[in-house]
């Protein structure tokens, strides 16, 4: 066994319902494999203009309320995920680079021993319950204040790096990193220095036989088998 643990790339936008749904197998793998692996939470723009988007992928098609029809439809299959029946409806935000730019400050603090551990996939996990369970505007800062401060998130911190530059950067920094790395979309699952990516709806065993694979230590510099 290796002594440092699996890095695993994760790239989401916190709008999109399947990475509010793979959740659910990030809880599973870290509690199956512990220290032996270690997320990094990064973004993708996939709802970077959501009303952009929304024209063209669903202007035809009913718009808002034909996504969310669409949204609770997909999640059906899932009894397990709350989904609230006015999801963008009730609230339709307009950028998820905003949330975003909120959880890289969150991170930077963390990283730098300003926030507390574990709080970036704290936040992560409580502004897309705010958005899909409560059907609030995650890209407004008052809400994404209160999200804060009901998870022990010193907003302070996140304040400093907004205004001194530093969250701006951290959040380029991901966005061009997803688009070097060609990655599709969201959620999508980087591990191997970048050999191997799972994107979309992946199951639980897929991305478990990628850990294996992994765990078994392959020569330096070479795919593992998987």
């Amino acid at each position: 066994m290796t002594t440092s643990p699996i890095r695993i790339g994760y790239f989401t936008d916190v709008l999109c319902i399947w990475a509010h749904i793979a959740q659910l197998r990030v809880d599973a793998i870290q509690t199956t494999y512990g220290d032996k692996v270690a997320f990094d939470f990064r973004f993708v723009s996939i709802f970077g203009d959501t009303r952009r988007k929304m024209e063209a992928s669903w202007g035809s098609r009913g718009g808002h309320a034909g996504f969310n029809k669409h949204l609770i439809e997909s999640v059906k299959q899932f009894p397990e995920i709350r989904l609230n029946p006015e999801v963008w409806l009730a609230a339709q935000p307009a950028s998820s680079a905003s949330a975003h730019l909120f959880l890289k400050a969150v991170g930077l603090g963390e990283a730098e021993g300003g926030q507390s551990h574990g709080s970036t996939e704290r936040m992560l996990i409580a502004l897309r319950k705010a958005f899909f369970e409560d059907a609030r505007d995650i890209s407004d800062w008052s809400v994404q204040t209160e999200v804060a401060e009901a998870n022990a998130v010193a907003i302070g911190e996140v304040e400093t790096r907004v205004r001194n530059g530093s969250a701006h950067a951290a959040l380029m920094s991901d966005y061009a990193d997803a688009d070097a790395q060609k990655i599709q979309g969201s959620p999508t699952f980087v591990l191997n220095d970048g050999r191997q990516k799972l994107y979309g709806n992946v199951g639980y065993r897929i991305i478990e036989a990628n850990i294996q694979e992994l765990l078994r230590e392959p020569a330096s510099g070479q795919a593992s088998w998987c």
